[in-house]
């Protein structure tokens, strides 16, 4: 599956933080069911196994809803597992060489700060780029904060699309607007809300809104 822009709209990221008594296949298909456009899965913790478990659950979930869905930092993983991609960090492994390793039909995802990176990115076969944090963010307690007037500079220098990513929810999302973004990343303002298929709702709503449809 090739990156269509549009699918970049509410970027859902999850995060097991918030699991409580559902499965986090459950989580994931109420955010798709609210509105949710593409999927990432974030794990930390799990052993290989096990977190290859969990991503053939979670595909299912994201083919049902025809929702595209990448693996964070681990394209062997995605491979295994026939994600849509995967998304990387600029601590993982370098976008050209990921890229090598899914091959062309395969999403990459890469995240950046600066406009070299981005271009850099660019160049190294991504086809999207997550920039962030543009908020203040308990997800990622060490991620660096972006300037709004960078993010816009980062979005007019590259040709793909972006999308911002760190602390965003409800209240600070319409910020974001006329900054040449194709969509947001949310991760706690989903998977930490207590009503998941109202948070989503919302969010698409205004993440519509931001990018002017």
């Amino acid at each position: 599956m090739k990156l269509n822009k549009s699918s970049l709209r509410l970027y859902a990221v999850t995060d097991r933080a918030w699991l409580g008594k559902q499965k986090l296949s459950e989580q994931v298909d109420m955010a798709l069911r609210a509105g949710a456009t593409f999927l990432q899965l974030r794990e930390k913790n799990l052993d290989k196994e096990a977190f290859l478990q969990e991503a053939g659950e979670i595909k299912k979930v994201a083919d049902q809803y025809k929702i595209p869905f990448v693996i964070n930092d681990h394209p062997e993983i995605a491979l295994a597992c026939g994600a849509d991609g995967v998304h990387v960090g600029q601590q993982d492994m370098e976008a050209g060489n990921v890229r090598a390793l899914i091959g062309e039909n395969k999403i990459l995802g890469v995240s950046v700060q600066t406009v070299s990176e981005a271009l850099k990115a660019e160049k190294q076969g991504a086809d999207y780029l997550g920039v962030g944090a543009v908020f203040s963010t308990s997800t990622k307690l060490d991620a660096d904060k972006v300037s709004l007037a960078v993010l816009k500079e980062i979005c007019a220098a590259v040709s793909i699309p972006v999308v911002a990513i760190g602390g965003i929810d409800s209240s600070n999302l319409p910020e974001l607007a006329g900054k040449g973004l194709a969509g947001v990343a949310v991760v706690s303002a989903i998977f930490g809300a207590d009503d998941i298929l109202e948070a989503t709702a919302n969010l698409r709503r205004l993440a519509d809104e931001m990018i002017g449809e």
